[in-house]
């Protein structure tokens, strides 16, 4: 062990209590841990945010949606099948769907919903993987079938097997004498949850062919679903599609409809460097005070190192060695008290968020070492520059007025 080591090791250690840190020493390292565990933290929920809602709506959504201008209706056609096929080889799948508003009404309650007419067997939305009670839409001749969302099942107080009613515009009209509304009975034979609750509460999914029927579109749909094989070129190909497709069709891509909720993330990102950096100088001011407070105390012991041959480059460096030395105990204990922390919530959920406000109902959690690796590095190299201010006054005193005035 070189000299300042040894130094440094003697320093830290309290004089009266050999294995125990002094009690400055561990508020110092405790204010690092504090810092180094908040800004993982932080850090950790806003990528898992960004990972799981971008998860929920990527895999819940197609990719690239076309519909009809203003919300019409556009021509069910294969020949527009296979032009949107066409354009890139990266298109995995196109699927039909129609939507429109519509009333459904239980034996306890009515509330407004979309229904999307799917077809159960051609369809690139990834509805099957969320069903949590019953079962899937089949291809069977019974096409009064209905997956409902949890959370409107709860509205609605039914169940798998229980009945429901529709109430359909005719022809987007409103209702009157010449234009009645469509009353139809589905029986729900599923009960989906995506965690989100602008589906679990809104949405409502029967066959293709059903919702032609109720909606009056034999030979129309409302537009397309796509789903791309690899997101990279999602604008590229949607640009594509623009130019191929026309008037009167409109290419949205899942980040241009959903645009509030990216947004949204986005927002959640921007405190975070200001939050971050006034951290850092609480750390900072948290090493610089203890140095110099340990300088301030051991003044007579540094003159007589220094009398007894200690050079200044020693001197600095042990009190370079004693800031390092917290500081990297702190961004230790920091890194896994995050690492701890993130385990519990992964694991029991222990926070949860307002569904209507948050998007999810459990604070998600994604661990990225490399979030773990920036922190830490960033701390570290801020604790050598907090601690190099003092070891630089302490390595300037004046080993005769030290000793002369202790």
């Amino acid at each position: 062990m070189s000299f300042p080591l040894f130094i440094v090791n003697k320093y830290i250690r309290s004089q009266n209590f050999s294995f125990l840190l002094s009690f400055v020493s561990v508020i110092t390292i405790t204010g690092i841990t504090l810092g180094v565990t908040v800004v993982i933290i932080a850090l950790s929920i806003l990528d898992g945010f960004d990972s799981v809602i971008s998860e929920k709506i990527v895999n819940f959504n197609s990719h690239i949606i076309i519909s009809g201008y203003s919300g019409k209706n556009v021509i069910d056609s294969k020949k527009t099948e296979n032009k949107i096929q066409s354009v890139s080889p990266e298109i995995k799948s196109v699927s039909k769907y129609i939507s429109k508003n519509t009333i459904i009404k239980s034996k306890a309650g009515t509330d407004g919903i979309v229904i999307f007419g799917i077809d159960p067997v051609n369809n690139n939305l990834d509805i099957k993987r969320i069903i949590k009670k019953g079962k899937y839409l089949s291809s069977s001749r019974n096409l009064s079938q209905i997956l409902i969302g949890r959370k409107l099942a709860e509205k609605l107080r039914v169940k798998v097997g229980d009945k429901v009613t529709l109430f359909t515009l005719m022809n987007n009209r409103p209702p009157s004498v010449y234009n009645m509304p469509v009353i139809s009975q589905f029986v729900i034979v599923g009960i989906y949850e995506s965690g989100m609750p602008e589906y679990d509460d809104l949405k409502g999914y029967i066959p293709l062919s059903k919702a032609k029927i109720i909606f009056n579109m034999r030979d129309e749909i409302s537009g397309y679903n796509i789903r791309l094989s690899n997101l990279k070129n999602i604008n590229g190909i949607a640009d594509k599609l623009k130019e191929t497709l026309r008037y009167p069709y409109y290419v949205r891509t899942i980040f241009q409809k959903h645009q509030n909720i990216f947004t949204w993330i986005d927002l959640q990102k921007k405190p975070i460097p200001l939050v971050l950096g006034l951290i850092v100088v609480v750390a900072i001011f948290n090493i610089i005070g203890t140095v110099l407070m340990n300088i301030l105390e051991r003044k007579s012991e540094i003159g007589i190192l220094k009398s007894l041959g200690a050079t200044q480059k020693q001197i600095l460096q042990i009190f370079l060695y004693q800031g390092t030395y917290l500081g990297v105990i702190g961004i230790i204990l920091g890194a896994l008290s995050a690492l701890v922390l993130s385990l519990i919530q992964i694991n029991f959920q222990i926070i949860r968020l307002p569904e209507s406000v948050y998007f999810l109902n459990v604070a998600p959690i994604k661990i990225n070492f490399f979030n773990y690796l920036m922190v830490m590095f960033s701390a570290l190299l801020l604790t050598i520059l907090s601690a190099i201010i003092p070891s630089v006054i302490a390595s300037k005193i004046s080993p005769i007025k030290s000793i002369k005035f202790n």
